[in-house]
């Protein structure tokens, strides 16, 4: 009887093994998700329209010239096509801004991690001496005198009044809604349409899923771990590290998503990669400083693949399969007075 039951379970935990094997393996990883939304800030149609105007009004910014979508406009892939992030009067952030694109996916932002919500990283900028230069009080006492944003405010927050936290919930609302439409060449592919992408950017994500390794950090449907991760670049930013002196932090920042990753250059934290092509090529073979000072602290996840140009080339077209149609988003061009 015990040799019975010994077969069984040995069968059992073959055929729990292939079925998990078959799960991975298939296209379900990448498939689109439900966005979560937290219970303190449920999304509403008020809530997201209020959001979008404050996203788009340079009057948050010291100079009246800068909004969030100075460094996060839709038509640059929800990014910017400068190295640095450009605040008022020109002056430069320390890094790269990254996309606003699946976001609300996120459950830290900033490249290097430092806030835990939506709703605390959509009032960073505002206040960032080289970004939008504003105390949070003056916004707010901007908002309170604007008669229209006094009745938007109370369409999207009942008797909650204009304050800190009902900017941010309604920053964050818009920003949950832009999300990629998962109608991309490689999401057709994924539902079942073989001829959706060419023979190139299939072979290109053979690699990516296989030998290059580039699913280890980069996964499911947003593409990126949401981890944090030392690609040995070499500068002199010590990125996350920077919060807490721990040794697996040192140099690390925050996976970039992989979706419309071809409207977003230039690439990396420092913004110093101009190609996907050189981005491609310095992930695959071990990072820019494979070996040296330079390359210290840098992730197990990054080693030379031994990736030749060629299938670099594949792996870039798989990377411009990824991306979308635009989103449907009219832009405002007048706002609450």
């Amino acid at each position: 009887m015990t040799k019975v039951l010994r077969v069984v379970a040995s069968s059992l935990v073959v055929i729990m093994s292939v079925s998990a094997l078959n799960a991975s393996e298939s296209g379900d990883r990448w498939l689109k998700q439900k966005v979560p939304v937290p219970k303190d800030n449920p999304m509403t149609k008020e809530k997201i329209e209020l959001g979008k105007i404050i996203y788009f009004d340079t009057r948050l910014s010291s100079t009246d010239k800068v909004s969030c979508a100075s460094c996060h406009h839709p038509s640059m892939g929800w990014a910017s096509l400068d190295p640095f992030a450009v605040g008022i009067e020109g002056k430069e952030g320390p890094r790269n801004s990254p996309t606003v694109l699946n976001n609300a996916y996120n459950r830290k932002y900033f490249w290097d991690g430092r806030a835990k919500s939506l709703e605390e990283q959509a009032l960073g900028p505002i206040q960032a001496d080289v970004e939008m230069n504003m105390k949070l009080s003056t916004v707010i006492s901007m908002m309170k005198s604007k008669k229209g944003y006094v009745r938007l405010f109370e369409k999207a927050f009942p008797g909650e009044g204009i304050n800190n936290k009902t900017l941010a919930k309604a920053i964050a609302s818009f920003e949950r809604t832009i999300i990629s439409n998962a109608d991309s060449e490689f999401d057709r592919f994924i539902a079942g349409d073989k001829k959706a992408m060419s023979e190139n950017s299939q072979k290109g994500f053979e690699l990516f899923k296989g030998r290059a390794h580039c699913a280890d950090c980069h996964d499911k449907f947003q593409f990126t771990d949401g981890s944090f991760h030392n690609i040995a670049l070499g500068d002199e930013d010590e990125g996350r590290y920077r919060m807490k002196k721990r040794a697996s932090w040192y140099h690390a920042f925050k996976t970039p998503t992989l979706r419309d990753v071809s409207k977003t250059a230039p690439y990396f934290h420092d913004g110093s990669v101009k190609t996907l092509e050189e981005a491609t090529t310095i992930c695959a073979s071990g990072g820019r400083y494979a070996t040296g000072a330079k390359s210290k602290g840098k992730s197990t996840f990054i080693e030379d693949r031994h990736i030749s140009q060629i299938e670099v080339s594949y792996i870039v077209e798989f990377l411009k399969s990824l991306d979308g149609k635009p989103l449907d988003i009219k832009i405002p061009t007048e706002f609450p007075q």
